[in-house]
């Protein structure tokens, strides 16, 4: 590495490898040695992106036609997942159908409770819009 000059070049903060350090690297990786992960952490490698660009540039591995191959499922395979999303969907289903009357519940009681309160202490809690009233509301609503 080279050190600070007056030119203004400053160290290099990663390590240089030599070219028969990546190709061993690379060799083992490509026999099954070790995988990218393990080679990074056995020979101290700043980044594992490093090791799969010397992949790439010095392995016999076919990057530029890498083709993802998806092998088909079987049609148990496809019934089993769809009755798994079924039971899933079921269990969805009936917890939304459990808040839905929770909710109404809620709003029987709370309603109840509005009703009690204006019997007890002889007040409107509840706002009564009269239609021009309303009309009126909203049209100054939309001027601000």
């Amino acid at each position: 590495m080279k050190t600070p000059s007056k030119s203004g070049y400053a160290k290099r903060t990663q390590k240089d490898y030599s070219l028969s350090f990546k190709l061993q690297v690379v060799q083992q990786i490509e026999s099954g040695e070790l995988d990218r992960l393990s080679a990074h952490l056995k020979y101290g490698i700043q980044a594992r992106s490093t090791i799969t660009q010397w992949l790439r540039k010095y392995g016999t591995f076919d990057w530029e036609n890498l083709n993802v191959v998806t092998l088909s499922k079987t049609p148990e395979q496809q019934i089993i997942e769809l009755q798994a999303k079924v039971k899933l969907l079921e269990k969805q289903k009936a917890r939304a159908e459990y808040l839905a009357e929770r909710a109404d519940k809620k709003v029987i009681i709370f309603d109840m409770l509005v009703e009690m309160a204006e019997k007890e202490y002889d007040i409107s809690i509840r706002k009564n819009y009269k239609p021009g009233l309303l009309n009126a509301t909203k049209k100054s609503k939309k001027k601000h």
